[in-house]
């Protein structure tokens, strides 16, 4: 009986044995399986960190010839994409395409985006944009004064002379209704009429056939630039005559900071200060027809091809708590976002100048900004930060 209790006792002693030694190995075995990988990768990138070096060393040894010439190549320079303004203002040029990779389980997808370098502006260039002022305004430039006393309500580098793009076609407008040529004639667009200084394009193509009224409409309202183009090429004299009146009608109206080489805007030689074009806005604001075209929302135009519809390029007319009299927008690279305008904040008549605003929608945004700023004053308070100099014009 004690014997073979025992026997049993042995036989339990042995299976309990066998299988603590079974454990340890599988442990054992299991962690020299999970230190493998880390070991061998480790030994992977010390491999192939030496082989690279070793690499490196042999081409240095066996081609220094080559690698010094290739030193003294200067670097090929990168194109900066031309972004300019066209025929409505708001779009842009063709955008570069960048593309990356997405890893979706074992298959790579590539997805292409696009993107637009900024280009610096020439406001930025001089540190304009480094000039603080108490509303945080993304323009370089701001100048706002009453349109009934000229009195100035706010002042930021109103002094600065700066690219103003399309706000140029207010001068445009101004000198074609002042030549008294009869709106009814038809103009037509010719390839003297397109970009070739920015290359934009335009809704307009050649050979299209337009009375001057709806030309002088499509710039103003949409911007047209091939319109503004067509515009100066009609006048008596051709195009040099043309901006030889555009300068003429600035040196009258007393804008002495100001310069025009063409009728569209689109080169960074059409210059101005904002004080020179509060002048102008308020030149412009007594014709009723300018009043009328800046501020329309939309306009259809036959082209003797097909119909063109355009809408405004200020997103500012599409609200109706602006009361807005007169508008331009403008941009190119050099001059970036622009915007002028006549309106009426808190029943007070007021011109506005944006200039060398940095985003898309951030002169729109601006404009907001100040007209709130006007609305909570009690009195007129000059603001100013027009680089250290008296905000009294």
């Amino acid at each position: 009986m004690k014997t073979e209790m025992f026997s049993s006792l042995k036989v339990v002693h042995g299976v309990a044995v066998r299988s603590a030694l079974s454990l340890a190995v599988s442990i054992a075995v299991a962690t020299s399986f999970a230190a493998a990988p880390a070991k061998a990768l480790a030994k992977s990138a010390t491999v192939t960190k030496t082989a690279k070096k070793s690499s490196r060393s042999s081409t240095k040894a066996e081609k220094p010839a080559r690698i010094a010439k290739t030193s003294l190549k200067a670097p090929k320079p990168v194109k900066a994409a031309k972004v300019a303004e066209n025929d409505d203002d708001a779009s842009r040029a063709r955008k570069q395409r960048a593309s990356y990779r997405m890893e979706h389980g074992r298959r790579a997808a590539v997805h292409s985006v696009a993107y637009q370098p900024h280009a610096t502006s020439v406001g930025q260039a001089f540190g304009l944009h480094d000039t603080p002022d108490s509303l945080a305004l993304r323009s370089s430039v701001a100048y706002v004064v009453d349109q009934s006393t000229s009195e100035t309500l706010f002042d930021k580098n109103s002094r600065a002379v700066v690219p103003i793009a399309s706000i140029t076609k207010l001068m445009t407008a101004m000198v074609t209704l002042d030549s008294h040529l009869p709106l009814t004639d038809e103009i037509a667009v010719t390839d003297e009429d397109r970009d070739y200084e920015k290359f934009t394009g335009s809704r307009l193509s050649v050979g299209s056939v337009l009375n001057r009224k709806d030309m002088l409409h499509i710039a103003l309202m949409a911007s047209e630039n091939r319109a503004a183009a067509a515009l100066s090429r009609y006048y008596p004299g051709g195009r040099p005559a043309f901006i030889a009146a555009m300068n003429a009608k600035a040196k009258s109206l007393g804008m002495i900071d100001t310069h025009f080489e063409n009728s569209t805007g689109l080169t960074s030689l059409n210059v101005a200060s904002a004080r020179d074009l509060v002048k102008m806005v308020n030149a412009a604001y007594q014709y009723p027809l300018i009043r009328k075209f800046s501020t329309d929302r939309s306009y259809d135009v036959n082209t003797g091809k097909r119909n063109l519809a355009y809408n405004s390029t200020n997103a500012l007319i599409r609200n109706a708590s602006w009361d807005i009299g007169l508008q331009k927008t403008g941009f190119i690279n050099e001059a970036g976002e622009c915007l002028v305008m006549q309106a009426t904040v808190n029943s007070r008549p007021v011109i506005m100048v944006l200039l060398d605003s940095y985003g898309k929608y951030s002169r729109f945004a601006d404009a907001g900004r100040l007209r709130s700023y006007l609305d909570t004053l009690g009195e007129p308070h000059i603001i100013s930060a027009d680089m250290g100099t008296s905000a009294n014009p």
